[in-house]
């Protein structure tokens, strides 16, 4: 995940993990990715693949802030060293707030996947998403989506779930579906340890037996009944209409495969961060000193990708289980879920047990009959699940 302009942002909401790491890893913000490390990243990145499709993902912070010519330059650096028969694709993450009209037309004709951040209607999403002057951002984002739409942008909605938005999960549910129109649905619980502007999960786990939550972090009984409240309108209405990923994923699982989905597969460490001074951590979420593999002006992107420490660190989420995790009937759909949120404890007194745990346990229960009624009546067996 490319963050060329770093935690730099025009918001300033309340939840967010990324903005402290403008102090954190001591650079400024306001710099960018320089013209010359951009090169040499779009080079690295394309000549470390083997394959015949290439996908570029731009972060930040608020990658827009950088302009629009600086995306036709990067536009111009992957067709420079495209290989002949490759296809590159660019997913851009953004808040929407300076997607106007001159944006989308770039984007529709760059095939650029858009993933735009909105939590719901105006009540909801402006609760913690506001600027720097506290003032709601929604009527940005509104347009942008109005946007993203009128010029045929392919995009996804990404929705955080907090403690206050927890609570209106059909009505976020409805507005996503029925307002926005999102051809892709994403929802991201927000869970924050008290220290996460200095420290990582790995670091909150060994001092005490479980983390304290900053006040916006949701709670494992309310996340659990956000999914299920959901997935009950989208099941019994919404099923080859609606793409909500976590529910495809779980599907897909019960059918047995791997979750397309980093924090439900056995292994993870494919979501490297880049930032602004080129560089290199083992996790968007562990962007971190401790996590640094190195630089891309110094080390080459594809030996630091699959170096030995990357390789530890994405087989260490199955390698650390706790024992209540290697017991559980749902192991196969969770495997722990993302490591960032294992500060907690098992039953058994465990360290590094999810903090949502007991949530995504009320989920996966729900859901166990009814996604094994629906892969059966399609004709297909059953690999997981525990429904009889």
């Amino acid at each position: 995940m490319a963050k060329p302009i770093g935690a730099a942002c025009n918001l300033d909401c309340k939840y967010c993990y990324y903005l402290s790491k403008q102090d954190l890893l001591k650079y400024n913000g306001e710099k960018k990715l320089t013209d010359i490390l951009l090169e040499t990243f779009i080079k690295q990145y394309i000549s470390a693949h083997n394959s015949k499709e290439i996908i570029f993902t731009w972060q930040g912070g608020e990658p827009t802030l950088l302009g629009l010519d600086y995306f036709k330059k990067i536009v111009n650096l992957q067709n420079k060293y495209c290989p002949k028969g490759v296809t590159i694709h660019n997913d851009l993450q953004t808040n929407g707030l300076l997607l106007n009209a001159q944006w989308c037309s770039f984007l529709k004709d760059n095939n650029f996947f858009v993933g735009l951040s909105i939590d719901g209607p105006i009540y909801i999403h402006d609760h913690y998403r506001y600027t720097k002057s506290k003032k709601g951002s929604f009527n940005k984002v509104f347009e942008a989506a109005y946007n993203l739409r009128m010029y045929g942008v392919s995009f996804a909605t990404l929705t955080c779930v907090n403690d206050f938005s927890a609570n209106y999960p059909l009505e976020i549910y409805y507005f996503l579906r029925d307002v926005i129109q999102s051809p892709q649905i994403q929802f991201i619980p927000i869970i924050e340890h008290d220290t996460f502007k200095n420290e990582s999960a790995s670091q909150v786990k060994e001092k005490s037996k479980a983390a304290n939550l900053t006040p916006w972090s949701i709670s494992a009984k309310q996340w659990g009944e956000f999914l299920c409240t959901i997935f009950d309108e989208w099941y019994n209405k919404d099923i080859g209409k609606v793409n909500v990923i976590y529910f495809e994923s779980m599907y897909q699982q019960w059918l047995g495969m791997i979750s397309p989905l980093c924090t439900h597969a056995p292994l993870c460490g494919k979501g490297l961060a880049m930032e602004p001074n080129g560089d290199i951590y083992s996790c968007d979420h562990y962007v971190y000193p401790e996590y640094r593999l190195g630089n891309i002006a110094d080390n080459y992107l594809g030996d630091m990708a699959f170096s030995k420490v990357q390789e530890e660190f994405g087989k260490s989420k199955s390698n650390t289980l706790t024992k209540q995790c290697k017991e559980c009937d749902y192991l196969f759909a969770c495997y722990g879920e993302c490591p960032k949120n294992r500060i907690s404890e098992d039953i058994y007194g465990n360290k590094n047990h999810n903090i949502l745990c007991d949530g995504w346990m009320r989920f996966y229960r729900h859901i166990d009959k009814p996604l094994s009624t629906l892969i059966t009546k399609n004709g297909l067996k059953v690999i997981n699940g525990n429904y009889k």
